[in-house]
């Protein structure tokens, strides 16, 4: 078992260096963060570490390369909207990104995508909610 963090929690470095202090303090793995480009509307919200916008296969090498040379593991990538919104057109933002981080995560071979199922406001019955 590996023991890791998020990378929300480091908003202000970069992935290699996010990946560095993972590996100087004894981390074996992080969930990276893949927020849109952006501001952040909450705590954490809007962290990007990994840009999954046009990601193509070699990006996915030069990061998988990055943490090889560290000797840390991806343990997914994170991305926590509410695709549940009311509005329709906000939701549409989210699940479109949420399907650009599942393609990365696949070229990457990170084991997991790491999300939030999304919330129903109190007018709305689980009939009403959207799939995708």
């Amino acid at each position: 078992m590996k023991l890791g963090f998020v990378s929300a929690i480091l908003p202000d470095l970069t992935l290699e260096e996010v990946v560095a202090f993972a590996a100087e303090t004894g981390y074996g793995c992080v969930e990276v963060m893949c927020w849109p480009q952006g501001k952040a509307e909450r705590r954490y919200a809007g962290v990007t570490h990994i840009d999954v916008t046009g990601f193509t296969a070699d990006d996915a090498a030069q990061i998988n390369d990055l943490f090889a040379q560290y000797n840390v593991a991806i343990s997914g990538l994170g991305y926590y909207p509410n695709p549940l919104t009311p509005d329709e057109t906000e939701a549409q933002v989210y699940v479109e990104h949420i399907k650009a981080v599942v393609a990365a995560a696949q070229l990457l071979g990170a084991p997991v995508v790491n999300t939030f199922i999304g919330a129903i406001g109190p007018n709305r019955s689980m009939k009403t909610g959207r799939a995708f």
